[in-house]
């Protein structure tokens, strides 16, 4: 049984930056896919980005691109997210997410069976 605790939200300024961690217990094989989503209010949940953990093959969304990379940590066996030149649009709940992987990481937020709590990034203009 995996578990997973997020850690690193809160409030910057746009422009500013911060480090998302997810601390993942648990056994995690390299076909494992760790992502992080987020859900804006009255939204539905969005693949930010996503690695595998064997080939670290990563993904990112559109819009973070150039501004977020996602990488792991195997020693301290967590996936964390650097966010720069954060954007008032980047505010939402940042949840991570796991789930065992067919060669790639998808994308669609059901397929994830495991889930932390969410931690809130709240970015002022």
């Amino acid at each position: 049984q995996l578990q997973l605790v997020e850690s690193g939200g809160g409030s910057v300024q746009a422009g500013g930056s911060l480090r998302l961690s997810c601390a993942v217990s648990g056994y995690t094989a390299n076909t494992h896919c760790i992502a992080w989503f987020r859900q804006h209010p009255g939204k539905e949940r969005e693949a930010v980005a996503n690695i595998l953990r064997g080939s670290g093959n990563t993904y990112y969304v559109e819009s973070v691109k150039g501004r977020f990379t996602i990488s792991q940590d195997n020693a301290k066996d967590t996936v964390d997210m650097q966010m720069n030149s954060l954007r008032p649009e980047d505010t939402a709940i940042y949840y991570c997410a796991a789930a065992r992987s067919g060669g790639y990481c998808p994308i669609r937020d059901s397929v994830y069976p495991y889930w932390g709590q969410g931690t809130q990034v709240t970015v002022s203009s």
